[in-house]
């Protein structure tokens, strides 16, 4: 049993992790970061679940560039070949799920 406080977590660096589990090859992290991620595709589907913070989720779809803003308790789902990126408003903290080895 173990309990995680996800508001405490902090990394050594933006998009640092604390892994939770790792669950016949999907994997659960609590990232921390305040800067932007990197533009990408997954290797997979990817649940991206908004615990503290807000997240500007920038994706792109049929050629267009499109943002949502994410609040905490918000999730965003990125099915396969989604192209996105996350840039968080300051300090968040986001739990991903997704495939182990993934970008």
């Amino acid at each position: 049993m173990t309990v995680i406080r996800g508001k405490q977590f902090k990394a050594d660096r933006p998009w640092g992790a604390q892994a939770i589990a790792n669950m016949a090859g999907v994997t659960t992290r609590l990232h921390w970061t305040d800067q932007p991620y990197k533009w990408h595709v997954n290797d997979g589907e990817e649940v991206f679940a908004v615990l503290d913070g807000i997240v500007d989720m920038h994706y792109r779809q049929s050629g267009a560039e499109h943002v949502v803003t994410l609040e905490t308790g918000d999730i965003f789902f990125a099915g396969i070949g989604c192209e996105h990126v996350a840039h968080p408003r300051g300090e968040a903290r986001i739990l991903v799920v997704e495939r182990e080895g993934s970008v």
